[in-house]
């Protein structure tokens, strides 16, 4: 055989080796027959969302009473939704009276009833999900709080993951007895952090 026909004989073998050759994955492990070949897995559980509080939009009338009694009514359900997926999913939900009290006509001295005399009482959870410990503010009327300062509403002291807590929250108010007749409007604000 000629050197030349030689050459193309072992460079058309080299060829088929090369193709039939098959390259490992990047990343095989081999292992012994009876022995355990492992792999690692690793995924992402991301967070569906954040921190929530919902709140009735609508506005509650809590009843009706003369100067000198208390007027009692629902507020409504409030929601706090917890979606951060978190391994500490701790908060705490507040209430408090916006400032200027509640007024009825121009809203003088004598058509005002101070946020002092306003008393929220959340009652116990009324709806929960997930884990952990939920603690309402105020337990029961006894418990009742004026809201001319910001007041711990509900809590969730322990517990991970997604969470959620509902609860319809009383609000009590104290007429004053110079109080003047007439429709009473103010604002309860609800946050969670």
């Amino acid at each position: 055989m000629s050197k030349s026909r030689l050459g193309i004989v072992l460079t058309g073998a080299a060829s088929l080796a090369a193709a039939l050759t098959v390259a490992p994955a990047a990343q095989a492990t081999t292992c012994p027959a009876s022995t355990t070949c492992s792999t690692t897995v690793t995924f992402t559980v991301t967070a569906a969302s954040g921190l929530t509080i919902t709140v009735p939009t609508s506005q509650v009338n809590v009843g009706s009473g003369t100067p000198g009694t208390q007027i009692s009514g629902s507020l409504g359900t409030v929601t706090v939704t917890d979606q951060r997926a978190a391994l500490n999913a701790t908060w705490v939900a507040s209430a408090v009276a916006a400032t200027g009290g509640f007024t009825t006509g121009g809203g003088t001295t004598a058509e005002t009833i101070p946020t002092s005399a306003v008393l929220y009482w959340s009652g116990p959870a009324t709806a929960t999900t997930g884990t952990g410990t939920l603690v309402p503010g105020q337990i029961n009327a006894a418990a009742a709080q004026s809201l001319d300062v910001s007041r711990t509403a509900f809590s969730k002291t322990s517990g991970s993951g997604d969470n959620s807590a509902a609860w319809n929250p009383t609000i009590v108010i104290n007429v004053p007895s110079q109080a003047v007749a007439g429709t009473y409007t103010g604002t309860v604000n609800h946050s969670v952090a």
